[in-house]
């Protein structure tokens, strides 16, 4: 998309997710529990487990965090019973959100989504509203000046669906959602570590935002990102510094 950095925007939302550390690690320890739940406590034979573990290294979640979460998704401590949840609606200037919740009151989640989305100048909308917006994919961003024909080469091999250069130089790796973890390793024993990844819904079109309307739009996102039940959010939206 002409006339915006995707790097300096994803740089932007990833140092913002940063400064929200605290609140990461217990929002990561859920999805830690519920991913040694869904598929077992051992991340070699479980994807979805090793690659919430390795979102959680990357916010430098303790060892002993990490483990306990683990347990409690497999029964060897006792924990709460998630229950998975998605809305979508719209921000400023019709952007697209999609809101991905983890948590044990679903009445109490619904209110606070709700009440997010009304108070911040969006609305929340029905099923299915936005999704057809978003691809579900993982997603590996590499830093300007990355070697380009060679990261190519090196993720079409791995299994990438595609790879991506914007107008800023910097790179997109786009793979399945299940082999995010397998190209990601392998892109790295190839000497090439993305800056930002992640399992993403990436909008297949941006809304371009700036000035009030960019504020607006940050402060929905901040609001919608604080909830405890919320683990993930997702936006159509590109807001220009």
């Amino acid at each position: 998309m002409a006339g915006h950095s995707k790097w300096a925007n994803i740089q932007h939302r990833k140092g913002r997710q940063d400064e929200k550390r605290g609140a990461a690690f217990s929002k990561i320890a859920k999805e830690i529990t519920v991913a040694a739940k869904m598929g077992g406590g051992d991340p070699a034979f479980n994807p979805r487990l090793r690659m919430a573990i390795d979102k959680g290294k990357g916010v430098n979640m303790p060892k002993d965090k990490i483990d306990n979460a683990i347990k409690k998704g497999t029964g060897e401590l006792e924990g709460v019973d998630y229950v998975e949840i998605r809305y979508e609606g719209y921000g400023i200037g019709g952007a697209a959100v999609m809101v991905d919740c983890l948590t044990d009151n679903k009445t109490r989640t619904v209110a606070e989504v709700r009440h997010a989305f009304s108070k911040h100048g969006g609305n929340m909308g029905t099923d299915g509203c936005v999704a057809f917006q978003f691809k579900h994919c993982g997603q590996l961003l590499f830093a300007p000046g990355t070697d380009e024909a060679a990261l190519m080469d090196a993720a079409i091999e791995a299994g990438a669906d595609d790879v991506i250069t914007n107008d800023d130089g910097s790179i997109e790796v786009i793979t399945p959602p299940a082999d995010y973890m397998t190209v990601k390793e392998a892109l790295e024993a190839a000497g090439f570590t993305a800056e930002f990844g992640q399992v993403t819904m990436k909008a297949e079109n941006e809304t371009e935002l700036t000035g009030d309307d960019a504020a607006k739009m940050q402060k929905l996102l901040d609001v919608l990102e604080s909830l405890d039940d919320v683990q993930e959010v997702y936006t159509s939206v590109v807001i220009e510094e």
